[in-house]
């Protein structure tokens, strides 16, 4: 017997509450809360309605140390770098969440990586919410692969499992699952009912048939996965693709991963014929860097484990305004802020009377704080007019006091940056003393703001 349920959904969250409210109590958004009608068909006795993981395989309660574990027969996706974002590559009954703006590559790697495992003669099924077969095969012959992959034009949940029964593809590739509805719902596709519900259903399906699954999510304006945080928590694997869609360098970045590391980063390079492998991202970041020219420094960042050399750019231009203007691009803004007030009260550039602008050169993001000695080598190089060493690379931590605290990962920047010819490393002083340098590389400690400033001045 079929009988309609109201519930009120948190659309931020994915909360239920028993009544409507002006404000969710689980994350405090206000107007969030709206009504949805679902239709449910009361369950036979003694049947299983349980979404755990733990369903498929009945259940049972086991000491830990009497499980078999079982190996992990990874599959390789033909992407060297998204095999290592993956841990490996594809592990079966896995469940991705693939998310990034839109236009940023994400139907183009899902159909890259079918293309690639259907040529190895596995069944892939692609299943198209938003674009039509004829759609999808001029993307295959763009990319000059996944001709052998099964398109699926559906976004009814029941038929998509239904046809995968069916068919029993070795990677079922959902684009997307906001398109995905169930019968079982009344509510709209996209709503956070039927995102959540959708999402669970394929998940446990996933681990019952032992199905790799990749789901391609869109996003908020904010850069989230759009619909409920339960979607993260659900998979085993979030990806987010990042990158200037001006540009040809993307990133690929893990932050969940069950079977493998996480914040570990891909790097791919889009094309004609879509994306690939970049080997040495810190080589083509900074093939345009200009020589002599102030406002400009050398970052040795690891993001996850891998390390990667950015320019940072600054330009410190005299304002005209009663509040000069403070702008970043790829960088923490309020960061900024914080590290053009050190400089100015620090080491006296009086940048309170110019206009600043720093930014990231490539499109590439950066937020650890092992950016903020460069950040700031590169204002002072603006505020002076003064270029810094070209063969230089800054790193390390800017307390409020002026002074370069240490931070992780120094030998692998200092390896990436003597692999790539640099011959000097300015670094926190406490650092210098602790890490062996590469063969070539002249470590340069310092120990506070000022102090970098009289040792450009210096070297420059």
């Amino acid at each position: 017997m079929v009988r309609p349920k109201t519930v009120f959904v948190c659309q931020q969250c994915g909360a239920q509450h028993a009544k409507w409210l002006g404000r969710c109590t689980d994350c405090s958004a206000w107007e969030s809360v709206v009504e949805e009608t679902r239709r449910s068909t009361a369950p036979a006795a003694g049947s299983r309605t349980s979404l755990a993981i733990g369903a498929a395989g009945g259940g049972v309660p086991q000491r830990l140390g009497d499980i078999v574990q079982q190996s992990l027969e990874r599959t390789h996706t033909g992407l060297e770098e998204l095999d290592r974002v993956l841990g490996g590559g594809i592990v079966p009954g896995s469940v991705t969440l693939l998310g990034g703006d839109p236009g940023i590559g994400k139907s183009t790697i899902a159909l890259q990586i079918g293309g690639t495992l259907a040529a190895a003669g596995r069944c892939i099924l692609y299943v198209s919410g938003e674009e039509s077969p004829e759609q999808v095969k001029l993307r295959a012959d763009r990319l000059g692969t996944g001709h052998d992959v099964i398109a699926l034009p559906e976004t009814c949940l029941e038929e998509i499992l239904a046809q995968a029964d069916r068919i029993n593809p070795a990677l079922l590739i959902i684009d997307s699952i906001q398109t995905v509805h169930s019968r079982e719902l009344t509510s709209a596709a996209g709503s956070v009912a039927q995102v959540r519900e959708c999402a669970a259903s394929l998940t446990t399906h996933a681990k019952a048939t032992r199905r790799s699954t990749l789901l391609i999510g869109h996003v908020t304006r904010e850069g989230a996965i759009a619909g409920p945080r339960v979607l993260e928590h659900v998979v085993d694997t979030v990806l987010y693709f990042e990158g200037d869609p001006g540009s040809g360098l993307r990133l690929l970045r893990g932050v969940k991963n069950r079977f493998g590391p996480t914040n570990e980063v891909g790097v791919f390079e889009m094309g004609e014929n879509g994306l690939s492998d970049v080997a040495n991202p810190s080589e083509i970041l900074l093939a345009e860097r200009p020589r002599g020219v102030p406002g400009s420094a050398v970052l040795p960042t690891v993001d996850g484990t891998r390390p990667l050399l950015v320019e940072v750019q600054a330009l410190a231009s005299r304002s005209v305004l009663a509040m000069p203007r403070r702008t970043t691009l790829g960088l923490d803004s309020n960061r900024t802020a914080v590290l053009s007030a050190i400089a100015d009260r620090r080491a006296g550039l009086r940048l309170f009377e110019h206009d600043l602008f720093v930014s990231v050169a490539g499109g590439i993001r950066v937020q650890e704080p092992a950016a903020d000695l460069a950040i700031v080598a590169a204002i002072v190089s603006s505020a002076r007019d003064t270029p810094v060493p070209q063969d230089a690379v800054f790193f390390g931590e800017v307390g409020l006091a002026g002074e370069v605290r240490a931070v992780r990962h120094a030998e692998t920047r200092l390896k990436e940056a003597a692999k790539l010819g640099f011959g000097r490393a300015f670094l926190p002083e406490i650092t210098a003393r602790r890490v062996e340098p590469p063969p070539g590389l002249l470590l340069i400690p310092v120990a506070s703001v000022l102090a970098l400033c009289s040792l450009l001045g210096e070297v420059g």
